[in-house]
């Protein structure tokens, strides 16, 4: 019989990027300073940036990430909608579990939390 002596000790609905700071914090603020040189471009508008992080978020099977870019989603002007084709053009490239594990996600992050 295998005994299971791993046991989380940080709570699923801690913020994931609060934890990074307190555990890593000089590289969670090089990790900052990446993010922001990159959001200081002119590539694309908020929405539509944060509707690309939602499908890149949903073809790498993070839930966490979908649900937090819904909301900056929705605060950057995206409808529910939006939101929704994000997730789901995901289908054909990344499989139906991905759609259907960040669906959910990306529909309470839209509606706030």
């Amino acid at each position: 019989m295998i005994v299971m002596s791993w046991v989380p000790t940080h709570s699923m609905d801690q913020n994931p990027m609060e934890l990074f700071l307190a555990e890593a914090p000089g590289v969670a603020r090089a990790f900052d300073d990446l993010v922001d040189a990159i959001q200081k471009e002119d590539w694309l508008d908020k929405k539509t940036a944060q509707l690309v992080n939602i499908a890149i978020q949903t073809a790498n099977r993070n839930p966490r990430g979908v649900f937090f870019h819904a909301g900056m989603a929705r605060e950057a002007g995206a409808c529910r909608q939006e939101v929704v084709g994000a997730v789901v053009m995901n289908l054909h490239l990344s499989g139906l579990a991905a759609v259907l594990e960040c669906l959910s996600p990306a529909l309470k992050g839209f509606e706030g939390g």
